[in-house]
């Protein structure tokens, strides 16, 4: 097994662990968060204007994100990890696809898709792994589609690991992050940095949106 083998199947293996309580906990996540609604009201905008076409959320979790784009006009489909967090997520919403699978390995065609966003899902992938996952990315992304991002955000100049009770993770500065997209060939649209809401982890939380060149 490879380093980066390791560390997929040791998240896989922490969020089936605790599939039904996360999806216990984030349910009626975004109710008291309108920054984060206004992000995704802005992706589904921009998506929509490109052409409107497939959409992957990567990483999904239980499915709340996947099902909040669907109400938002997208032709979206589910992908994670883990595979108990699919079953509940085809359970909660039977009318969305959802598939188990690894963000930096897809099954995609090339320039197949309008839009990629990862919520909180890259934060699990150690710094030195980050970059293929931009590039597979950009890959499946077509000229133009738009890729939405968001993560803890490191205080520092620093990427920072901390402890996320379900598996490792790490909290990037908001212009390192921007800063390797581009590298891998994204432009950045916009970002949002906001303060951590009382029942979140007390750390800055960022979003960045970009698209393909």
């Amino acid at each position: 097994m490879t380093a980066s083998s390791s560390y997929l199947s040791a998240t896989a293996e922490a969020y089936d662990a605790v599939a039904p309580l996360y999806a216990e906990l984030v349910q009626g996540v975004l109710d008291d968060q309108p920054l984060d609604r206004a992000a995704l009201s802005v992706f589904a905008e921009v998506v929509r204007a490109a052409g409107g076409g497939r959409v992957a959320e990567l990483g999904c979790g239980p499915g709340h994100m996947t099902a909040h784009l669907q109400g938002l006009g997208l032709d979206v489909f589910g992908l994670d990890l883990s595979p108990a967090m699919i079953d509940i997520a085809r359970e909660a919403f039977p009318d969305l696809r959802f598939e188990v699978g690894s963000m930096d390995a897809l099954d995609l065609a090339d320039e197949t898709l309008d839009g990629v966003m990862s919520w909180y899902s890259v934060i699990h992938t150690p710094p030195q792994e980050l970059p293929a996952y931009f590039k597979e990315f950009r890959r499946v992304l077509a000229p133009g589609g738009h890729l939405l991002l968001a993560f803890f955000e490191s205080e520092g100049e620093l990427v920072t690991p901390f402890d996320h009770k379900v598996a490792q993770a790490y909290r990037w500065p908001i212009d390192d992050l921007a800063a390797l997209a581009r590298e891998a060939g994204f432009i950045e649209v916009g970002r949002v940095s906001r303060e951590p809401h009382q029942q979140e982890r007390q750390f800055r939380q960022g979003r960045l949106l970009m698209h393909r060149r």
